[in-house]
């Protein structure tokens, strides 16, 4: 499975500046470290690659846009007709879905190596296979046996192993997670059967040989390829995801998956043939799915919206009406859900959610996601979640590096809000300079005052005393003193339930006055530990704030 970049629609931008300033020159480490260089002036630029620019580029570029046949990188830099028609067509989910069903293994650019294991599979196709075969399929199943899917014709085998483990599901009866590790470390020891028989069992990432570091590490390293499969089955638009634990093709694709499933022949092709096979990858137009052929895109058009197409329309204007009314109905779902949450239909919901990330596949999107929803419910403004939907209004993937993740407009002044799962100094490295540059850029952008909620599980001690500081020092390129509240989830829960208990619903005024008294305490304090205590205690009771 491809994992890097780990959000396949981060590629689209990525390639886009590198055909713009790179075409029809060699793809070597000059080149690389100088794509780098460029690429970090981008806004939507979201890491650094300055220790080894060169394998950075390298991570970027030779694994899922060479792989995926977006860039042709020999024997110079060239975008593909895939790669153009992903910068410049709206069918990007139609693109990625081509793309991913043409991966297999073994290729021309993936031949594995004799001790590798026997590799004969297109590996997207046969997922949505078994999640097609299953209905709904636990992302538990698909890290623990999904991942096993190596040869196609094994397929009925790890359908049969799925059916054993949702039994014994059932019969357990202590602890989930433990019963989970378990049956995972069962499955590993007979993955890994050689290796441990032998004693090959060091990693790179630790000197400790034991057994039990083995088959964690390898553990990890499975349940991160299966996040990373869900990334990309989910950008072709097809899979749905229920509260980050289960998928499933959405009903509305059942039709497209069948048609693929039953027409796309499952052996690798070309396997000794780069000509051959580059030919076929590069095509945007293959494999032929059921929306290249008119007359079934007509009949789908009717089933989905009960509307009768003109059939002397195109394909491709028949694709394009299909399309207009898939993002209105979208529109439509999403303004729905803004108004039952803003109801607190989801209170519990949101609460349930934020209780148990850990239990989400992404817990980084499902915080970005259930943060929005908190607060739109919690009301009184114009509430805007950067991060991107999938047509059925469910959260796909996280907003971009070069902007906050939930901007509220609150007429008289704004909020954004930026949140993250990282802890300890990660923390410190990954947000400290990203939520001054975004809450800087956004007050220049709409010259009104400006604060920022920093929402995280836990707050580290050095983001403690970084933002204490900014409220202090000016800085003139970030449009003067910065006024951020660092806010840890639990204690932001607790403002969530004020706001559901409370006889009245909270309006923007009572927002802006915990921002002021949070700017107040740290302008009147020495110590930022003591003011991060005493802005918990006046979040905890922000609507009696005065």
């Amino acid at each position: 499975m491809i994992t890097s970049p780990r959000t396949p629609e981060k590629m689209i931008p990525e390639i886009d500046l590198l055909q713009h300033n790179f075409q029809g020159k060699k793809w070597n480490i000059d080149t690389q470290k100088e794509f780098m260089n460029v690429l970090r002036t981008e806004d939507f630029f979201y890491g650094k690659g300055e220790n080894d620019p060169a394998f950075s580029a390298r991570d970027r570029i030779n694994r899922a846009p060479k792989a995926l046949g977006f860039i042709q990188l020999s024997p110079c830099i060239k975008l593909t007709d895939a790669g153009e028609k992903l910068i410049n067509s709206r069918y990007t989910n139609e693109i990625f879905l081509r793309q991913l069903l043409k991966f297999q293994i073994p290729s021309p650019f993936h031949k594995p190596s004799d001790k590798a294991a026997k590799f004969w599979i297109k590996p997207y196709l046969e997922i949505f296979r078994l999640i097609n075969h299953f209905g709904s399929l636990k992302f538990d199943e698909l890290w623990l046996f999904g991942m096993q899917l190596i040869d196609y014709r094994k397929f009925d085998l790890i359908v049969n192993k799925i059916d054993k483990f949702r039994k014994d599901k059932v019969k357990n009866r202590g602890n989930y997670k433990k019963f989970r590790e378990e049956y995972l470390y069962s499955e590993l020891k007979e993955i890994y059967a050689d290796e441990i028989i032998n004693g090959k069992t060091n990693t790179r990432e630790s000197s400790d040989n034991s057994i039990t570091n083995f088959l964690r590490t390898k553990g990890r390293n499975m349940r991160d390829y299966a996040d990373a499969c869900l990334r990309y089955i989910r950008a072709t638009g097809i899979v749905t995801i229920s509260q980050g634990r289960s998928m499933s093709i959405s009903k509305e694709a059942h039709s497209d998956v069948n048609y693929f499933l039953e027409h796309i022949d499952r052996n690798p092709s070309f396997i000794d043939d780069e000509q051959q096979y580059t030919k076929l990858l590069y095509d945007s137009t293959t494999p032929r799915l059921l929306t290249d052929n008119k007359d079934l895109l007509v009949q789908k058009i009717k089933a989905e919206f009960n509307i009768d197409a003109n059939k002397n329309k195109s394909a491709t204007e028949l694709k394009e009406f299909f399309i207009d009314k898939t993002t209105q109905r979208k529109e439509n779902i999403i303004s729905q859900q803004i108004t039952e949450i803003k109801d607190y239909k989801f209170y519990d919901d949101i609460q349930n959610i934020f209780s148990n990330l850990k239990e989400t596949y992404d817990s980084s999107l499902f915080l970005e996601w259930n943060t929005w929803r908190a607060m739109t419910m919690i009301d009184g403004g114009n509430i805007k979640g950067n991060l991107k939907f999938d047509d059925y209004g469910m959260p796909l993937s996280i907003a971009q590096g070069n902007m906050a993740d939930i901007v509220c407009d609150y007429g008289t002044f704004d909020l954004i809000v930026e949140v993250t799962t990282a802890s300890g100094a990660k923390q410190f490295e990954m947000e400290g300079e990203s939520i001054m540059r975004h809450l800087g850029k956004h007050k220049k952008n709409v010259n009104k005052q400006t604060y920022c909620f920093f929402i995280a599980p836990q707050i580290n001690e050095n983001c403690i005393a970084y933002i204490w500081t900014l409220y202090r020092a000016p800085i003139p390129l970030y449009g003067g003193t910065c006024s951020i509240l660092p806010i840890s989830l639990k204690v932001f829960q607790k403002m969530i339930e004020d706001s559901y208990k409370a006889t009245y619903t909270p309006n923007a005024s009572q927002i802006e006055a915990l921002c002021k008294e949070a700017e107040r305490l740290a302008l009147n304090s020495t110590d930022s530990n003591k003011w991060y205590l005493n802005l918990t205690d006046v979040a905890l009771n922000w609507l009696d704030i005065k």
